[in-house]
C-alpha cells in the first residue's frame, strides 16, 4: 500500500473539478493510507459543503415488481425465481398522500421510482401528474422509470420534474455479468436525454456485486469522466435477496465500502454522494465514517423500493450523537 506521502496533489488540485480521471488514478486513491483518503476526502467537502449537512430524501415504489429487465441484485425482475409480486401503478393521490408524510417528516426531496424497462405513453402521463403535485407540495421531485429517450425526458422537464435516477450500477467492464436485457450505451443514452432535456442527474452504482477493486475504480470513473457530473451521487450497498443471483454474494468489508464514498468525494467534490440502499446493515460507525469520507446525503424513512431502511429514529438519533443536521434542500 502507498504511503502517501511522496506525491500528495495541492489543493487546488484536490478541490478543482476534472472529467479525466482515469481507473488507474482512483484505484490509487482507494489504496492511499486511510488517513490521508480521509483527509483529501474532508478537503474537498469542506471546500464545497457544510460538513456538519445531510440531506434527506425519501423514495417511494409507484410501481412495484414485473421488470422485464435481468438485474442480478434486483427482487422486482420478473425473470428471478421468488420475484416481488407484480402490482399496479399507484394512483396519484396515493402518492400525493406519502409525499405529504414525507414532506412532515423532514424530507426535501421525493423521489418515485417504477419497475419497467421504459415508460409507457399512458404511465408517463400519470407520472407527470405526480410530479406536478408533488412539486405543488413545496417538494423537490425525482423519479427512476428505466430508459427515456428525448421526448420522454422533455415531457418530465415540462412536469416539474428536477432530478431523475438511471444508475451505472457498475463498471462498463463488469457490466454484462450483471445485467445482458440493456446496455451500458443504453444507460449513457438516457443519460444524455435526460440532461439534454434540463433535468438534475442522480447517477451512482453497487458495491458488493462480486466485482474486483479495478472495477470499483472503474464505476467510480465512468461517473467522474460524464460531461458534466451527476448532481447526485448514490453508493449502495449490495441488499443480498433471496430469490436473485446475488443472494449469496460475499459481505463487502465496511472499510472498502467507506474508501469508495471517499473516492466518489474527491472526483465529484460538487456532487451530492448519497448513502442508499444497504444502510440497514451498516453500524453507525461505519455510516459515520462514511459521512467523514464525504456522505452527505441519505435516504429517510423505513423502506427503499423494496428493502429495508434504517428507521427515521435510528437516523435522527445517530445525527444528534454526531451533532450534524438536516437540510430538505437538494442542491
Amino acid at each position: 500500500m502507498p504511503d502517501g506521502s511522496s506525491s500528495l496533489p495541492s489543493s487546488t488540485r484536490l478541490t478543482g473539478t476534472r472529467h479525466d480521471w482515469t481507473v488507474d488514478e482512483i484505484r490509487a486513491l482507494l489504496n492511499l493510507p486511510m488517513p490521508e483518503l480521509m483527509f483529501q476526502a474532508q478537503t474537498v467537502h469542506r471546500a464545497t459543503f457544510d460538513p456538519t449537512e445531510i440531506q434527506i430524501s425519501t423514495l417511494l415504489s409507484i410501481k412495484t415488481g414485473g421488470c422485464p429487465e435481468d438485474c442480478a441484485y434486483c427482487p422486482q425482475s420478473a425473470l428471478h425465481e421468488d420475484s416481488v409480486k407484480a402490482e399496479k401503478l399507484m394512483a396519484v393521490e396515493q402518492v400525493l398522500a406519502e409525499a405529504r408524510k414525507a414532506k412532515a417528516a423532514g424530507a426535501g426531496r421525493f423521489c418515485m421510482g417504477a419497475a419497467w424497462r421504459s415508460p409507457k405513453e399512458r404511465d408517463l402521463d400519470t407520472v407527470c401528474a405526480m410530479v406536478e403535485g408533488v412539486k405543488a407540495l413545496g417538494l423537490e421531485t425525482c423519479v427512476t422509470l428505466g430508459m427515456l429517450d428525448d421526448m420522454q425526458a422533455k415531457r418530465l422537464k415540462s412536469a416539474g420534474l428536477d432530478y431523475y435516477n438511471h444508475n451505472l450500477d457498475t463498471s462498463p467492464e463488469y457490466y454484462g455479468e450483471i445485467i445482458t436485457t440493456r446496455t451500458y450505451q443504453d444507460r449513457l443514452d438516457t443519460l444524455g436525454s435526460v440532461r439534454d432535456a434540463g433535468i438534475s442527474v442522480c447517477c451512482g452504482g453497487i458495491v458488493g456485486m462480486g466485482e474486483s477493486e479495478t472495477d470499483r475504480a472503474g464505476l467510480i470513473a465512468a461517473l467522474a469522466t460524464l460531461p458534466v457530473h451527476p448532481e447526485s451521487v448514490p453508493i449502495n450497498l449490495l441488499v443480498r435477496v433471496e430469490g436473485t443471483p446475488l443472494a449469496k454474494a460475499d459481505e463487502v468489508e465496511a472499510l472498502d465500502f467507506v474508501r469508495m464514498i471517499a473516492a466518489a468525494r474527491i472526483t465529484m467534490p460538487k456532487s451530492r454522494v448519497r448513502l442508499a440502499a444497504g444502510r440497514e446493515n451498516m453500524s453507525d460507525e461505519t455510516q459515520t465514517l462514511c459521512f467523514l469520507a464525504g456522505a452527505n446525503s441519505i435516504f429517510y424513512g423505513e423502506r427503499l423500493l423494496t428493502t429495508p431502511n434504517p428507521q427515521a429514529q435510528r437516523d435522527r438519533a445517530l445525527l444528534d450523537r454526531l451533532g450534524m443536521h438536516t437540510t430538505g434542500i437538494g442542491l
